[in-house]
């Protein structure tokens, strides 16, 4: 008799278990009714945040943008050549400085030692003019770097936001399918506050 009462309690409640499955479906098929949108909102890499992921779909498909892109790129890549080709000549001619003025240090003939110092002195000095108008023009080129990728994040904004505006048309965020969820979590957590 017991066995009984346990098989149909169990029953019981894996029918309403089975309807609430049921339920808790057709809350969420009525939640993602009607939400198709032409334009798939995708991020291409882990790495890459919603904005470049959409403007990359759109640039694909635009030649224009597709030339710009191929432009931003090139001048990215030819700023970092030269700067490194820069840096390279600069610390190149440093060390040099560096090392000279090591090697005479050790020269005993005082008479040699300052007329080399003094040829080298006039030579530093003249170098360093270069580097400062080399550093000017350096700074001059990162600060065209940074107007030209706030530019570029302009446009992939101003491209990207009418997009985004029709991903969420297509996607309305109705209330009343998370209302019956929440309704019916309210069910379940009142049904566990009064099991003891």
């Amino acid at each position: 008799m017991k066995i009984t009462v346990v098989i149909i309690s169990f029953l019981f409640v894996s029918s309403c278990r089975q309807k609430d499955k049921v339920t808790a479906t057709k809350i969420v098929e009525t939640a993602s009714k009607g939400t198709s949108s032409d334009f798939p909102i995708k991020r291409l890499r882990n790495t890459q945040d919603i904005v470049n992921g959409m403007y990359s779909e759109i640039s694909e498909k635009n030649k224009q943008l597709k030339d710009l892109d191929e432009k931003i790129v090139q001048i990215h890549d030819d700023s970092k050549i030269m700067n490194d080709l820069y840096n390279e000549m600069i610390n190149n001619s440093k060390d040099y400085y560096l090392e000279a003025y090591r090697k005479i240090s050790n020269l005993h003939d005082p008479v040699a030692k300052k007329e080399v110092l003094k040829i080298m002195g006039a030579s530093s000095e003249k170098f360093e003019n270069k580097i400062s108008k080399l550093k000017k023009l350096k700074d001059q080129m990162r600060f065209n770097n940074h107007k030209i990728y706030a530019y570029y994040n302009l446009l992939k904004v101003r491209k990207t936001l009418p997009e985004i505006e029709k991903y969420q048309n297509a996607h309305p965020l109705k209330t009343d399918s998370l209302e019956k969820f929440i309704i019916k979590q309210n069910k379940l957590l009142n049904e566990l506050k009064t099991l003891k």
